[in-house]
């Protein structure tokens, strides 16, 4: 199904990765889409193009969780044009034995059916002490 309604096209991708439908999830973005993930984390900077989002930093991101036991639920999205705001809990263990469990905001715009831009907010703290645990904190992603 396809559909450039906002609000459809944030859902359709939020429920993709919910259910690791890596089609859906390549699919949601344009090709020059832009992922500003803000703050001092490995992963914090702005992510370029479908490729770098996709494959580099829900990529990365992934690689940080067990297999199997990522839980997503959309709490809700508020939608005004072409930009949707989705709020979501993402739970899951980390392969370094910890819980991570974060409730998150992204600001989506969408153009032609197709995420164009995310700015991502989280509890950045437990992002680090979960999810890189072993690394400088205040290191963000292209600073090394």
């Amino acid at each position: 199904m396809t559909t450039s309604d906002p609000r459809t096209v944030v859902i359709r991708y939020v429920e993709a990765v919910r259910d690791g439908d890596a089609d859906v999830i390549q699919d949601s973005f344009t090709e020059d889409a832009t992922w500003h993930y803000p703050g001092d984390l490995p992963v914090s900077k702005v992510w370029q193009g479908r490729e770098e989002i996709v494959n580099e930093f829900l990529g990365t991101m992934g690689t940080v969780f067990v297999p199997g036991t990522v839980e997503i639920e959309l709490v809700s999205t508020i939608a005004e044009g072409d930009r949707v705001v989705a709020e979501w809990t993402s739970r899951a263990t980390t392969v370094y034995g910890g819980t991570y469990d974060n409730r998150c905001i992204g600001i989506y715009t969408v153009r032609d059916g197709k995420i164009a831009s995310v700015i991502e907010y989280a509890d950045t703290r437990h992002v680090a002490e979960t999810l890189f645990p072993n690394e400088n904190a205040h290191s963000p992603a292209g600073t090394e």
